[in-house]
């Protein structure tokens, strides 16, 4: 071991290194910076090490730390010397520190308390010691391990980062370069899959609930739950708790009641809590003390309630993750599972909905109610249902995170109020989205803040921008809860049609020309509506279904019937379930495509179509699901690494058919499905990032440090470079700005334009008078000195002295279209990159099209095709298309810039003149900020809000 090098000054106290992380358990940790103060943590800590552990760590038998082991351990200056401890109730269950050696080098070692070995803890403190070592300028660790300490081989071989490995002297000497790599990326994302999935399963699954506050008296909260815990038929135990119980009272509806968590002889797994807010610290504190794993608050009272109702929230927050436990609320509405081998129904909602495909997440308790009533009267079915209320903790993220490889879900609908990290939830979406449905109505777009009670960081965005993200991860928007459920049924039921043609056929020629209007407004491709008369059967609407369904040339049927009339002037009785079976028996036996059913008023009709649409499914080809039992009753995932599980397979469709009272809610479904379909065709190939011989990332990675450091930049306010610096920076990325010259005066005016030579340009730069072409601020085609003067003596006149106009000649460029390419980081959502057309009417109708970085080919040809006046550039009304390949080039350069250089927080090119031969861009600005290392590429942490 070589020894460290001289202490550096001490620094203050790193506040930013606390985090609390999810474990692969499930559970929860929190990382902070050890401080002076940590003494006795230290030594009880150390004192609950084996002593094989403690061997691994030095080498030898240490049995006890000396006086100044623990204040070498506990006295850090932040920068040369680093230690971070992972604690749980207060308490150390494991240490990493680092040691600098070099100037750029540091020697790192872990230890962890043999209880919590295990639980992904020493890979959780590496991701957050090799952030702080980035920060500190430390690229490379190197550690000395034994070689019978497998478990810490492991962590250091797993990481992903770019690693060394030899043996020395009896141990295995390992080096570590820290820079992040795609493969630790990958590691570091699979651990947080892994960790959060298993973070809801364990509340989706207890083996033991307690519902604290549930009274005697009938009609409370908690009573309320307990009786639907009990109605559910929840396969596990279940305990009432309530302080207020008299000496006696030992059983309450036919459970066990105590007084506290602690008094219960079992390990309680979730707990219920219904008692006023003042009361629940208490709650939460005996639940911590008692071993409780997740807490469902539904009490109110919180940040809905203002700013004292927020600081209330907060320390609720801290107080559980001191103790590990997870929390769904405050002011939560509850959460049911419908597996067989679980049946839990720990809400407010007074039935169970029946066992189905669908998962549902809401964060609001109204809302809820209204779809699972909806879903009820439409026959649906869910397999997980939650309302998380004010979400101090546990989101949409997490849940999206278990539905991505829970096999019991299908299709995951979510209705959001606010994105605490969109950013992620994107990511977490578009990977969900490769492989199931992810369905959101979003409310709340249009008010400018978050709702009450949801303490989220707010984005500069606008809502359209973040919509545009979403629908790129694959995410499928609707605009109300009436739509997310009509969505949802059809992709529950249906599969995936391969395209837009769409055939309608029916009993009604007037339904099925609205059907067909319907298609064609929501851009599918309908093929003439099949009229069948009304005098059509069952049979008839069997052998038409069939035959549509067998046609090649079609890819979704809808079918539109209206009550017939029996011969004596009647509707005939059970019309709805002799329909239902005709046209299921004509689905099940021809190729599987989707189909949906308008109706008018015929009774039955949608429940018998969705009479299967409930059942259980297993993959094709394999059987039920045996073992362990998880949150959905089937076998537990398990896996030798933390590198996840893989994705779900396919599922056999039972037969269910989607039924609509109208032709434009079914059209809009199926027009959903079909452009999801396409979506989840493309992500399969979502294209490539061009590598470019002639980028100079090094180089721009020193230029940007250079000017970083010259300047002391502060982070809030960042650096605007001066033309020449972005110039210089674009440059090495491959980005030529044209150049413009100064003009203070006419003679250096005309000087410039004799360098430049004519024609010209004359610009007016001031900030006032940029992309403002209606106030004369730029004239064009100067051919001579004369022209120029004049123009120069007409500009200066009209808009102000030179000093305030700034103007600059420039050298004229073949005529085009004139664009605008931008890329920035938005604190919530990452680096985005826009495009759109430069002037007036594009700003006025915000035809601005949007993509995350880093973009490939197909997104970068997609951004330029999706403005709204796109045919502009393609040879509109007879003009000469332009060159979009240049244009795509351009993008695609920007987003390199932008994503290998996250310092880069702000490039604008504009105007970029697109010619049919290459293209010109006329000015640049570029803004710098020191890197966010703690950002969505940096270590796992949870949200503090």
């Amino acid at each position: 071991m070589q020894p460290p090098l001289e202490q550096s000054p001490h620094q203050e106290y790193p506040a930013h290194w606390e985090a609390d992380v999810v474990l692969r358990d499930g559970g929860t940790a929190r990382i902070r910076p050890i401080t002076t103060e940590d003494a006795e943590r230290l030594v009880s800590f150390y004192e609950q090490v084996s002593p094989e552990s403690k061997y691994y760590r030095f080498f030898a038998p240490y049995p006890r730390l000396s006086a100044k082991d623990v204040h070498r351990f506990t006295h850090h200056d932040y920068v040369d010397r680093v230690g971070l401890a992972a604690t749980v109730g207060g308490e150390f269950i494991a240490t990493v520190r680092y040691d600098r050696i070099g100037e750029d080098e540091a020697e790192v070692a872990f230890l962890v308390q043999d209880a919590h070995q295990g639980r992904g803890v020493a890979s959780a403190l590496l991701e957050h010691i090799a952030a702080v070592a980035r920060e500190r300028e430390v690229s490379r660790f190197v550690a000395e391990v034994l070689p019978a300490n497998n478990k810490m081989i492991k962590v250091f071989t797993d990481a992903g980062y770019e690693q060394k490995r030899s043996f020395e002297d009896g141990s295995v000497h390992l080096t570590l370069d820290l820079e992040p790599t795609a493969a630790s990326l990958a590691v570091q994302r699979a651990r947080e899959q892994r960790a959060e999935a298993r973070s809801v399963q364990r509340l989706l699954a207890p083996r033991a609930v307690a519902v604290v506050g549930a009274g005697r008296t009938p009609g409370g909260v908690g009573r309320t739950v307990l009786r639907n815990l009990l109605g559910s038929g929840f396969t596990g135990r279940t305990y009432a708790v309530n302080r207020a119980f008299p000496d006696g009272v030992t059983e309450l509806d036919g459970v066990p009641a105590h007084r506290t968590v602690a008094s219960i002889d079992d390990t309680v797994d979730l707990a219920v809590i219904a008692v006023p807010a003042g009361r629940v610290p208490e709650a939460v504190a005996d639940c911590g003390e008692s071993g409780v794993q997740g807490l469902v608050v539904l009490s109110a009272g919180y940040a809905e309630s203002g700013a004292e109702g927020l600081r209330r929230q907060r320390e609720l927050l801290r107080q559980a993750r001191s103790y590990g436990m997870r929390i769904i609320g405050p002011n939560a509405f509850g959460l049911i599972n419908t597996a067989e081998a679980v049946r839990l129904n720990a809400s407010l909602a007074p039935e169970s909905p029946v066992r189905g495909r669908i998962g549902l997440f809401t964060q609001s308790g109204a809302i809820g109610i209204a779809l699972l009533s909806g879903l009820h009267r439409r026959g649906a079915g869910l397999s997980s249902f939650i309302s998380s209320g004010n979400r101090a903790d546990l989101s949409g993220n997490d849940f999206l995170q278990y539905w991505h490889e829970d096999p019991d879900t299908d299709v995951a609908l979510l209705y959001l109020e606010s994105i605490g990290n969109p950013r992620k939830f994107t990511r977490l979406a578009r990977r969900t989205a490769a492989v199931k449905p992810v369905v959101v109505v979003k409310g709340a777009r249009h008010s400018g803040s978050a709702p009450p009670g949801h303490a989220v960081p707010v984005t500069r965005l606008p809502d359209a921008t973040v919509s545009a993200l979403l629908r790129q991860a694959g995410v499928i928007l609707v605009d109300t809860v009436t739509e997310l459920v009509d969505a949802g049924l059809l992709l529950a039921d249906q599969p995936l049609p391969e395209g837009p043609r769409v055939a309608i056929l029916g009993n009604s020629e007037s339904l099925g020309l609205l059907t067909y209007d319907a298609c064609l407004t929501e851009r599918l491709r309908p093929l003439p509506p099949v009229d069948l008369t009304t005098d059509a059967t069952p049979q008839d609407f069997r052998d038409a279904l069939a035959g549509a369904l067998a046609d090649e040339g079609c890819d979704a049927v809808l079918i539109t019937a209206i009550p017939w009339v029996g011969e004596n002037g009647v509707t005939e009785s059970g019309d709805g379930e002799v329909l239902a079976a005709a046209l299921r028996e004509a689905a099940a036996h021809s190729p599987a495509k989707p189909v949906a059913v308008v109706h008018l008023e015929i009774g039955g009709l949608a429940e018998a179509l969705a009479a299967a649409t409930n059942s259980v499914r297993h993959p094709k080809g394999t059987p039920p699901p045996a073992g362990p039992r998880t949150a959905g009753g089937g076998e537990a995932a398990t896996s030798d690494s933390d590198g996840g599980t893989d994705a779900p397979p396919a599922w056999d469709r039972p037969g269910g058919m989607p039924a609509y009272p109208a032709a434009e809610r079914a059209v809009r479904a199926l027009a959903q499905a079909v452009r999801y379909g396409q979506w989840r065709r493309q992500a399969a190939d979502p294209g490539r990032v061009p590598a470019y011989d002639d980028i100079d990332e090094p180089g721009a990675a020193e230029r940007i440090g250079a000017l970083l450091e010259t300047a002391h930049v502060d982070v809030a306010r960042g650096l605007t470079l001066s033309l020449d610096d972005a110039c210089e920076l674009l440059g090495l990325y491959g980005i030529c700005v044209l150049p413009a010259r100064p003009a203070p005066d006419a003679d250096t005016a005309v000087a410039a334009a004799a360098h430049l030579g004519y024609p010209v340009a004359l610009k007016a730069t001031a900030p006032h008078l940029r992309h403002r072409p209606d106030l004369g601020g730029v004239r064009l085609d100067l051919g001579s000195e004369t022209g120029l003067r004049r123009a120069y003596t007409e500009l200066t006149r009209a808009l102000g002295a030179p000093a305030v106009v700034q103007p600059v000649v420039q050298a004229m460029v073949p005529r085009g279209v004139d664009t605008v390419v931008r890329s920035a980081i938005d604190p919530a959502v990452g680096a985005v990159l826009s495009f759109g057309l430069a002037g007036a009417p594009s700003e006025l109708l915000g035809d601005t099209a949007h993509r995350l970085v880093p973009a490939t080919d197909r997104d970068v040809a997609e951004l330029i095709r999706s403005i709204r006046t796109a045919p502009l550039l393609f040879g509109w009304r007879g003009s000469a298309p332009v060159d979009t390949h240049a244009l795509e080039e351009l993008l695609l350069r920007v987003s390199r810039l932008v994503d290998d250089h996250p310092e880069v927080v702000s490039v604008a090119l504009e105007p970029v003149v697109v010619g049919p031969s290459g293209l010109s861009v006329l000015g640049a600005s570029v803004r710098l900020a020191p890197a966010n290392a703690l950002g969505d590429l940096g270590p796992r942490r949870m949200p503090s809000y």
